[in-house]
């Protein structure tokens, strides 16, 4: 699983049914054992081929969880989607990974499914994350491992990779966000090593790729720091934006400097309208300041036109500031 976001199965009343009819006859628990991470399960068709829409909801005092994404048929062992399909169909089925198995319990109908689930920590890969010296797993923790599919081969390949035994909620976060081992050694070898993992998580967040990165290596843009690389890519700095302005005599500009213009809407035609009213090379911080005062080219025009002498870009937005066309 991926992502966790809220999905809505069908309607309130649909639910309750199907919730009804998933429990209206007694079964055997799925376990006798106390305190054993358990809730609700809702499963219904997906959009992608080959996929079911899984939500797990876990509910009691101080607990409210709602966890919802598509997931592979083929990961869910024991359910095939002529169950599914199968009105009044009882289903026994699990989802296996490292830190454990989920256990699911229930009922289809109409091709959605309802009913309990039960989760069970591997009681072996508790052991090698203690030899990691992963100390204190709750169960807790190594639920969230499992629904995430956080496996012991990530977690060793992070400390080999230099990581010193990452956090349990960011081993979680980098799955959630797709930060793998891959990304990781890309960045590496375009001189990113051992960025942080708040950092690759936010790189992942805001579609900072290693193809973004060589671009902007292209563009003469080499070693841009991760928060400014995040904050090019929230601002819409793009290298189709940098090469526009590159055309128009802006080359190099720093980064922050880009990014307070996309901020502010200072574009490539902005910038060619000026030239055309006799505007050349105006410094960014000025660019801004006219956009920030809305001095427009259609502003300069009409200030032409009435005569007024002093059509400095200075003079242009104080008459902004102040209220005054001259």
């Amino acid at each position: 699983m991926t992502k966790p976001k809220t999905f809505l199965l069908g309607n309130f009343a649909a639910i309750i049914g199907l919730m009804v009819f998933a429990f209206a006859r007694p079964s055997v628990p799925l376990s006798a054992a106390q305190e054993a991470i358990s809730g609700q399960w809702f499963l219904a068709p997906s959009k992608t081929d080959g996929f079911v829409h899984l939500t797990l909801q876990r509910t009691g005092p101080g607990t409210h969880f709602n966890s919802s994404d598509s997931i592979r048929l083929g990961d869910l062992r024991g359910l095939t989607a002529a169950q599914i399909d199968q009105d009044g169909s009882a289903a026994k089925f699990e989802l296996v990974r490292d830190a454990g198995t989920i256990e699911f319990e229930g009922r289809f109908k109409n091709g959605k499914g309802a009913g309990s689930f039960v989760f069970r920590p591997n009681q072996s890969f508790v052991g090698e994350m203690r030899s990691l010296r992963y100390e204190e797993l709750s169960d807790d923790g190594l639920f969230s491992l499992a629904l995430h599919d956080v496996r012991m081969q990530f977690i060793r390949a992070l400390l080999a990779a230099g990581y010193d035994r990452p956090a349990i909620e960011h081993l979680v976060s980098m799955r959630i966000h797709g930060v793998s081992l891959e990304f990781i050694n890309e960045l590496a070898s375009l001189g990113y090593s051992r960025v942080p993992i708040d950092g690759l998580v936010s790189m992942r967040i805001h579609s900072v790729t290693t193809e973004f990165i060589r671009d902007l290596k292209g563009l003469g843009y080499e070693g841009v720091p991760v928060d400014s690389l995040v904050s090019m890519r929230i601002h819409s700095v793009d290298p189709d934006f940098i090469r526009g302005l590159g055309d128009l005599g802006y080359s190099k500009v720093p980064t922050d400097e880009l990014v307070s213009m996309q901020i502010h809407g200072v574009t490539a035609g902005f910038v060619k309208e000026l030239k055309d009213l006799g505007y050349e090379s105006v410094p960014v911080d000025e660019l801004v300041s006219m956009k920030i005062h809305g001095v427009t080219s259609d502003f300069i025009k009409r200030m032409k036109g009435r005569g007024v002498a002093d059509l400095s870009i200075e003079h242009l937005i104080s008459l902004r500031i102040h209220g005054s066309e001259g």
